[in-house]
């Protein structure tokens, strides 16, 4: 998978520090039972809801990679309704769509 550019250049700059982050999301993986895709569809949710594009980008094509269908993706964003609202609701289903898209 082809990770994005500011990802990257963060990489170089700070490779220890990306390299903890990435050992931190492996250990909490593996803290509980929930299978991989239930785990990245519980991290989009989230994404979605800190109204944070990239990590909604990121997490879509991680749930995909994992066996998640675009229905499931979807499902687990309008869940948010009551909680984040229609606006965020929309606006996540549009990073989602983004992806699905081929346009991240």
């Amino acid at each position: 998978m082809k990770l994005p550019p500011r990802f990257e250049k963060l990489r170089e700059k700070h490779g220890s520090f990306i390299a903890a982050v990435e050992e931190l999301g492996r250990v909490v993986k593996n803290e509980g039972p929930l299978d991989e895709k239930t785990s990245l569809l519980i991290q989009l949710s989230a994404a979605a809801t800190a109204r944070s594009e990239g990590s909604v980008h990121s997490h879509t094509r991680r749930a995909m990679q994992a066996g998640a269908t675009y229905e499931e993706i979807s499902h687990a964003i309008i869940l948010l309704t009551s909680i984040i609202g229609f606006p965020q609701v929309a606006a996540a289903m549009s990073w989602v769509d983004d992806v699905i898209e081929g346009k991240y």
